[in-house]
């Protein structure tokens, strides 16, 4: 998995056996990315890799993720339950996200088409970041913390194993999870924990 951030626009994120060949995704979205990547950083948004993917921050707090793959590329949002979305472009990416939380693109002049809006959704996930604001929770479905999310989005095979496991077995991640006080430190026990995840197995499981 890349470190370097000019690696995954060049390369790939390095997750699979496509990394730095033709195959890989990013060479297929290739001008649809960079213009996306141009779009979140004159946004002020600092740039840093997370999960092998372009994260993008602001006051201390993620705002939002780039990803690829064969079919589309997208912008992910972070504590998207606070945005607005009057345009009705955000979508659902799969049975572990709780809201609407990406803008998904299908042709590489997605973005320039669109960038108005992508601009205006940045800016408002801003002000939310600034203000200290984050989602109410949701009582009806397990809280997922931020980097499970995230780390779900990102690795469609760890989120359909995620999703497979029994809620209590989901539980004791969450648990985990919530024992560590840093995202950098979330980010690592998700790591550590996938191939347990993939394995069909909880936490405290060997």
């Amino acid at each position: 998995m890349i470190t370097d951030i000019e690696d995954y626009f060049a390369k790939g994120c390095g997750r699979c056996g496509r990394f730095d060949t033709q195959g890989c995704s990013t060479r297929v979205w290739q001008s649809g990315l960079a213009r996306l990547r141009d779009i979140c950083l004159a946004a002020g948004l600092a740039e840093t890799v997370k999960w092998g993917h372009p994260c993008y921050m602001h006051a201390g707090r993620n705002i939002a993720i780039i990803g690829a793959f064969q079919s589309n590329f997208r912008l992910s949002f972070f504590d998207a339950a606070l945005l607005e979305d009057p345009e009705g472009v955000l979508e659902r990416q799969g049975p572990n996200t709780r809201h609407p939380d990406m803008i998904r693109f299908t042709s590489n002049d997605g973005p320039a088409r669109m960038e108005p809006v992508i601009r205006a959704y940045l800016e408002e996930a801003k002000g939310h970041a600034e203000a200290g604001r984050k989602p109410p929770k949701d009582d009806g479905a397990l809280p997922l913390p931020d980097e499970l999310v995230a780390a779900l989005d990102a690795d469609p095979a760890l989120a359909e194993a995620f999703h497979a496991l029994t809620r209590g077995r989901q539980k004791s991640y969450v648990i985990d999870l919530n024992g560590a006080k840093k995202p950098e430190t979330r980010v690592n026990r998700i790591e550590k924990f996938r191939d347990r995840i993939i394995a069909g197995k909880g936490a405290t499981e060997r």
